[in-house]
């Protein structure tokens, strides 16, 4: 098995550790992320103060483990399983064997707290598709929905989603500390580099709490 770094982090502080990505022979896994280029935009004309829109921010929910995960645009969802960290201080990934399980940092934030939480999943595995093949197609307003084991399910929208390569994993964009509850989705992508049996780059979606 050959095994890629990739970040984690916990609430309340900053941790830039790397990333694991798991991969067997002939078979391939998951994750690490990236962070394209923003394009340019004309800055947009001033609005009058009387129709500035107040800005919304979902408040903090208590810590409660989440158990199951849907995104509809793209057709997936999956119970969730804790993920912790290997012997070797690298995240823990979804068995191969399963690629259509997705699993969640379980030292980090929980889906709802501030901070992001993340959840992982396989783009393929056993010579099958994972669960998050599809997450590069997601865009801005798509939503991720994430049941809780209290019963409630919290509904997340995309803000953007990144491809990057590897070995330039946005560990502070991905895993540090945010004013408000949000979600990682992270999982492999393009190119497959058969001499290390490993995708080039990772998809990373950023989400936010919906108010």
């Amino acid at each position: 098995m050959t095994r890629r770094h990739w970040a984690h982090g916990r609430r309340g502080a900053l941790l830039l550790a790397a990333v694991v990505l798991a991969v067997l022979a002939g078979l391939t896994v998951v994750l690490t992320a990236g962070r394209p280029d923003e394009p340019l935009s004309a800055p947009s004309p001033p609005v009058p103060p009387s129709t500035v829109p107040a800005a919304t921010t979902a408040p903090e929910l208590p810590r409660v483990d989440p158990v199951a995960v849907e995104v509809p645009r793209i057709g997936a969802q999956s119970t969730l399983i804790p993920l912790g960290l290997n012997p070797d201080g690298t995240l823990e990934v979804p068995p191969v064997s399963r690629p259509m399980q997705a699993g969640w940092y379980a030292l980090g934030p929980t889906p709802g707290e501030s901070g992001p939480a993340v959840i992982v999943g396989h783009v393929d595995g056993n010579r099958q598709k994972g669960i998050f093949y599809r997450l590069r197609e997601l865009v801005p307003g798509d939503r991720v929905l994430v049941t809780r084991k209290d019963g409630t399910t919290l509904t997340f929208v995309v803000s953007h989603v990144d491809r990057v390569d590897k070995d330039e994993f946005p560990s502070g964009a991905v895993y540090g500390d945010t004013p408000d509850p949000q979600l990682r989705l992270i999982t492999c992508g393009g190119s497959f580099d058969r001499t290390v049996h490993s995708y080039r780059d990772n998809i990373i979606a950023y989400a936010k709490l919906a108010p």
